[in-house]
């Protein structure tokens, strides 16, 4: 069944949002499929314990349904595997909020929709077998009554209950598509008709005049103020004399 409430993808939460057992037990899609698990377990239960029995004239067991042992071998297989991919999808169920990957959670929900809408079709065959069969057994003579209406209307539960569950597929399938469409950016053509992109147009050049600059002159009748160069004003002087001690 679809999540409500919070960010999800594909009928669950998102990843990292934890598990709630109470939630997940409270959820119609974990109610239907543990419904199809009983209904499976009834009919090859039934069959399997009470579906054989010995005709008057013969040691050998005979499906009760007309002694059509294809029969009974049919329902009992599609009982079988439909027990097993009960329990199998009910832990697909829990394990799918941890799928980080959403494209892991759209194979999820595409095999539990291809399997559920498959078998809603083999439950419908299967009850129209044995439904069929039973209306042709007319000797009844030791024949367990009970159990063998018991796996016919419970084949016929068993349609209602996996077309549910093919409906809840089908819903967080479409669910899903649309929470995982995320636009793309995607390039404008090139425009080959104008020199430039658009975004980076150039804009209209305006030139300015040039002035050049007027220097003012100086008068060239002002006196040097440069100094001379350094000259020495000491006065050479004689040979070395030693002082007298």
């Amino acid at each position: 069944m679809e999540e409500t409430g919070g960010a999800s993808a594909y009928g669950a939460s998102l990843a990292g949002g934890g598990f709630d057992f109470s939630k997940f037990v409270r959820q119609p899609q974990t109610i239907v499929r543990l419904l199809s698990w009983i209904f499976a377990l009834v009919v090859f239960a039934c069959i399997t314990t009470e579906g054989y029995i010995n005709s008057p004239h013969s040691s050998e067991a005979m499906c009760i349904f007309n002694q059509n042992d294809s029969a009974c071998h049919y329902a009992v297989g599609i009982g079988v595997i439909a027990f097993l991919a009960c329990v199998g999808f009910l832990v697909l169920d829990v394990y799918v909020p941890f799928m980080s990957n959403a494209q892991e959670r759209k194979y999820a929900v595409m095999a539990d929709l291809g399997f559920s809408g498959a078998w809603t079709f083999l439950w419908f065959v299967c009850f129209c077998l044995l439904a069929s069969q039973w209306g042709r057994t007319h000797d009844i003579r030791g024949v367990p009554m009970d159990a063998a209406r018991a796996t016919v209307a419970f084949s016929f539960f068993s349609i209602a209950t996996w077309g549910i569950l093919t409906y809840f597929a089908l819903a967080r399938f479409r669910r899903g598509v649309n929470e995982v469409t995320i636009p793309t950016y995607t390039e404008p053509p090139p425009d080959h008709h104008t020199p430039y992109p658009p975004t980076y147009a150039p804009t209209s050049y305006n030139p300015t005049t040039y002035t050049p600059t007027t220097y003012t002159t100086y008068p060239s009748n002002v006196p040097d103020m440069q100094q001379p160069p350094f000259t020495s004003n000491l006065q050479p002087q004689g040979e070395y004399q030693p002082p007298n001690y």
